[in-house]
Parts: structure tokens; C-alpha cells; sequence
């Protein structure tokens, strides 16, 4: 058989699914006694500060005996997530530029944060 037949007998079905610097490949393939299974390719694209990039691929085999057990959890881990923190995304934390700010009321003892961005004046000066 031909290299180029053996490529196409791989392509049984396929859907991607592009999120934002992620890509999710779900491809059915066969095994060699024509069954089928499920692969699932994340590949994440990284820049270099030069400009050059690269992608990081992590792949899932998931075979039929395991598609129940599978989803059954897949349904309840996504179902915990969406009832627990809704379906709005928090991208913001997902910025290069993100700095988490820390909001903690002092306890005694501590010290605030010494900052540059004002003048401390004590109003008796005034």
C-alpha cells in the first residue's frame, strides 16, 4: 500500500476547534483491525520575543471501551465548573501584561505597602 493511501485511511473524521492561542484537533482513526478510536490534540502556540514561535502538542488516545466512563466524568467535571463559576471567562488573567493586584485588609503588625505613586503628607502639616 501506498504511503499516500495510508494517510488517507487515517482521515476517517475530523473537527478542530481554534481558542485563541490553543488549537483542539478531534480526529476518529483506526486501529489495525479497523476499529475505530478518538484522538484529541491540543497544540499550543508559543512566541519567542524574536518573533519566532513554536507549538506545544499533547495528544489524549481514547479507545471505545473508555468513551461512557469518559464523558459521564467530562459531563459532570464541565457541569461542576459552570455551576460553580458560570460561563463568563476571566481573560483578563490570561493577558501578558496581567499584574495581579493583592486587595488584604492590614493585620496588626504589618506593615502597608511602601509605594511611589504619592506624596504621604500628614494633614497637620497642612
Amino acid at each position: 500500500m501506498r504511503e499516500h493511501d495510508m494517510l488517507e485511511k487515517d482521515e476517517i473524521f475530523s473537527k478542530v476547534l481554534r481558542a485563541g492561542r490553543r488549537t483542539y484537533f478531534f480526529d476518529v482513526r483506526a486501529t489495525k483491525a479497523e476499529d475505530y478510536y478518538i484522538t484529541i490534540t491540543e497544540s499550543k502556540k508559543f512566541t519567542e520575543e524574536d518573533g519566532s514561535f513554536h507549538f506545544k502538542k499533547h495528544k489524549i488516545y481514547l479507545y471505545k471501551e473508555d468513551f461512557t466512563a469518559f464523558k459521564e466524568i467530562l459531563d459532570e467535571m464541565t457541569s461542576f465548573v459552570l455551576n460553580n463559576k458560570g460561563e463568563e471567562v476571566i481573560s483578563e488573567r490570561h493577558q501578558k501584561d496581567f499584574k495581579k493586584e493583592y486587595f488584604s485588609e492590614k493585620t496588626e503588625g504589618e506593615e502597608e505597602p511602601k509605594t511611589t505613586s504619592f506624596t504621604d503628607i500628614d494633614f497637620d502639616d497642612i
